[in-house]
């Protein structure tokens, strides 16, 4: 990836410094193999995640590639750990050039037994985890009139799903976040980047007891995720298949389609 450089007073560009990503939920799935993708294109890294032991063995691993990186434990739904990890992070590898607003989960949700446990704990992670970190990073962007915000949501944002209601919701209200916010961002220099992932191998869809078509490794992903990132596309879904079908027939299914195969108990 590009650096940010100067011209000297013969007109010759110099490096002033390397571009800043910092990621959410860095410690494994898409958010690790993105780090290491990145750190690959000259980006120094800075890297946020519940667990740290993981986080020093990635930031290790992320230098051997050549570029800097630093790491802070934080809970993506607590906002002011999001803010002191970001406001860390500028004071040790300088602004913030790229967020890329990737942590989520996925806790299932029982339309016959509703708990709301569930339900918000993929909100305060999925859409305030990342509206934490947008809020820490476009202050300076917008001074700088200049930065990048990249939002990890899914294509089963396109479709309320049975046991999924709660994640497909937090999703779709991620996707709309960044979509409402994209259009005055970009009058003051500001990029965004919707990333529409299918099914992707972690350690979420590692629980998944059902088929996954298409399923994906995330290094593959990454890459994928890193050349939209690079093109500035406003959005990236994928793989292809995957997305056509999902926009253009399951968005369609009548609901009686979509709970073929499930069985429910009798409430006593």
């Amino acid at each position: 990836m590009t650096e940010n450089t100067t011209k000297d007073a013969n007109g010759m560009r110099q490096r002033t410094r390397s571009e800043v990503a910092v990621i959410t939920g860095a410690s494994s799935g898409i958010g690790r193999a993105l780090a290491l993708e990145l750190a690959r294109r000259q980006y120094d890294v800075g890297l946020i995640a519940r667990r740290s032991e993981e986080l020093g063995v990635l930031a290790d691993a992320v230098r051997d590639l050549g570029v800097r990186a630093e790491f802070f434990s934080a809970d993506v739904s607590h906002r002011e750990e999001v803010h002191n990890a970001i406001r860390n992070f500028t004071v040790l590898l300088g602004p913030v050039d790229l967020l890329v607003a990737n942590a989520g989960i996925g806790l299932g949700t029982n339309a016959l037994e509703p708990d709301s446990t569930s339900f918000e704990s993929e909100f305060r992670v999925n859409v305030f985890g990342a509206f934490y970190a947008i809020e820490a990073v476009i202050p300076l962007m917008r001074k700088r009139q200049s930065g990048h915000v990249v939002a990890i949501s899914s294509l089963a944002s396109y479709r309320g799903l049975p046991g999924a209601a709660g994640y497909c919701a937090s999703k779709a209200a991620l996707t709309r976040l960044v979509e409402g916010f994209r259009p005055d961002w970009a009058r003051v220099g500001i990029d965004a980047t919707i990333v529409h992932p299918g099914y992707v191998r972690s350690e979420m869809t590692d629980k998944n007891d059902f088929h996954m078509p298409l399923l994906m490794d995330a290094d593959q992903a990454a890459r994928r995720i890193a050349r939209a990132i690079q093109k500035r596309r406003k959005v990236f879904e994928f793989p292809r298949r995957t997305a056509f079908l999902v926009r253009y027939l399951v968005r369609w299914l009548p609901d009686r389609l979509l709970t073929i195969g499930r069985t429910y108990k009798q409430q006593s």
